[in-house]
């Protein structure tokens, strides 16, 4: 069976460890990032992390990765939409 190169390397999930460690699978990019709040672009869309204390324990972007660790209040998506030009015109409106 061949494989198919369109696949991506890596599918999205989301892995929340007592409200105190969070493992993304799927991170495209990193927008911006403080103690209070994380936004990334993930193959599933543009997801926004908000919570206390909020430290950026690993990433990797060639594996599509990351870990948070901090207090997790709060998860929100946004659909991506491909026409725009990128995460950061979303930051300089």
């Amino acid at each position: 069976m061949p494989i198919d190169n369109k696949t991506p390397k890596w599918r999205h999930q989301l892995t929340l460890v007592e409200r105190e460690e969070l493992n993304v699978d799927g991170v495209v990019s990193l927008g911006s990032y403080d103690e209070k709040e994380i936004v990334m672009e993930t193959e599933q869309g543009i997801l926004t992390i908000r919570g206390e204390g909020l430290n950026i324990k690993q990433l990797n972007l060639e594996e599509g990765n990351i870990i948070i660790e901090g207090t997790v209040k709060g998860l929100n998506y946004e659909e991506e939409l491909r026409q725009k030009k990128g995460l950061l015109d979303r930051f300089l409106k």
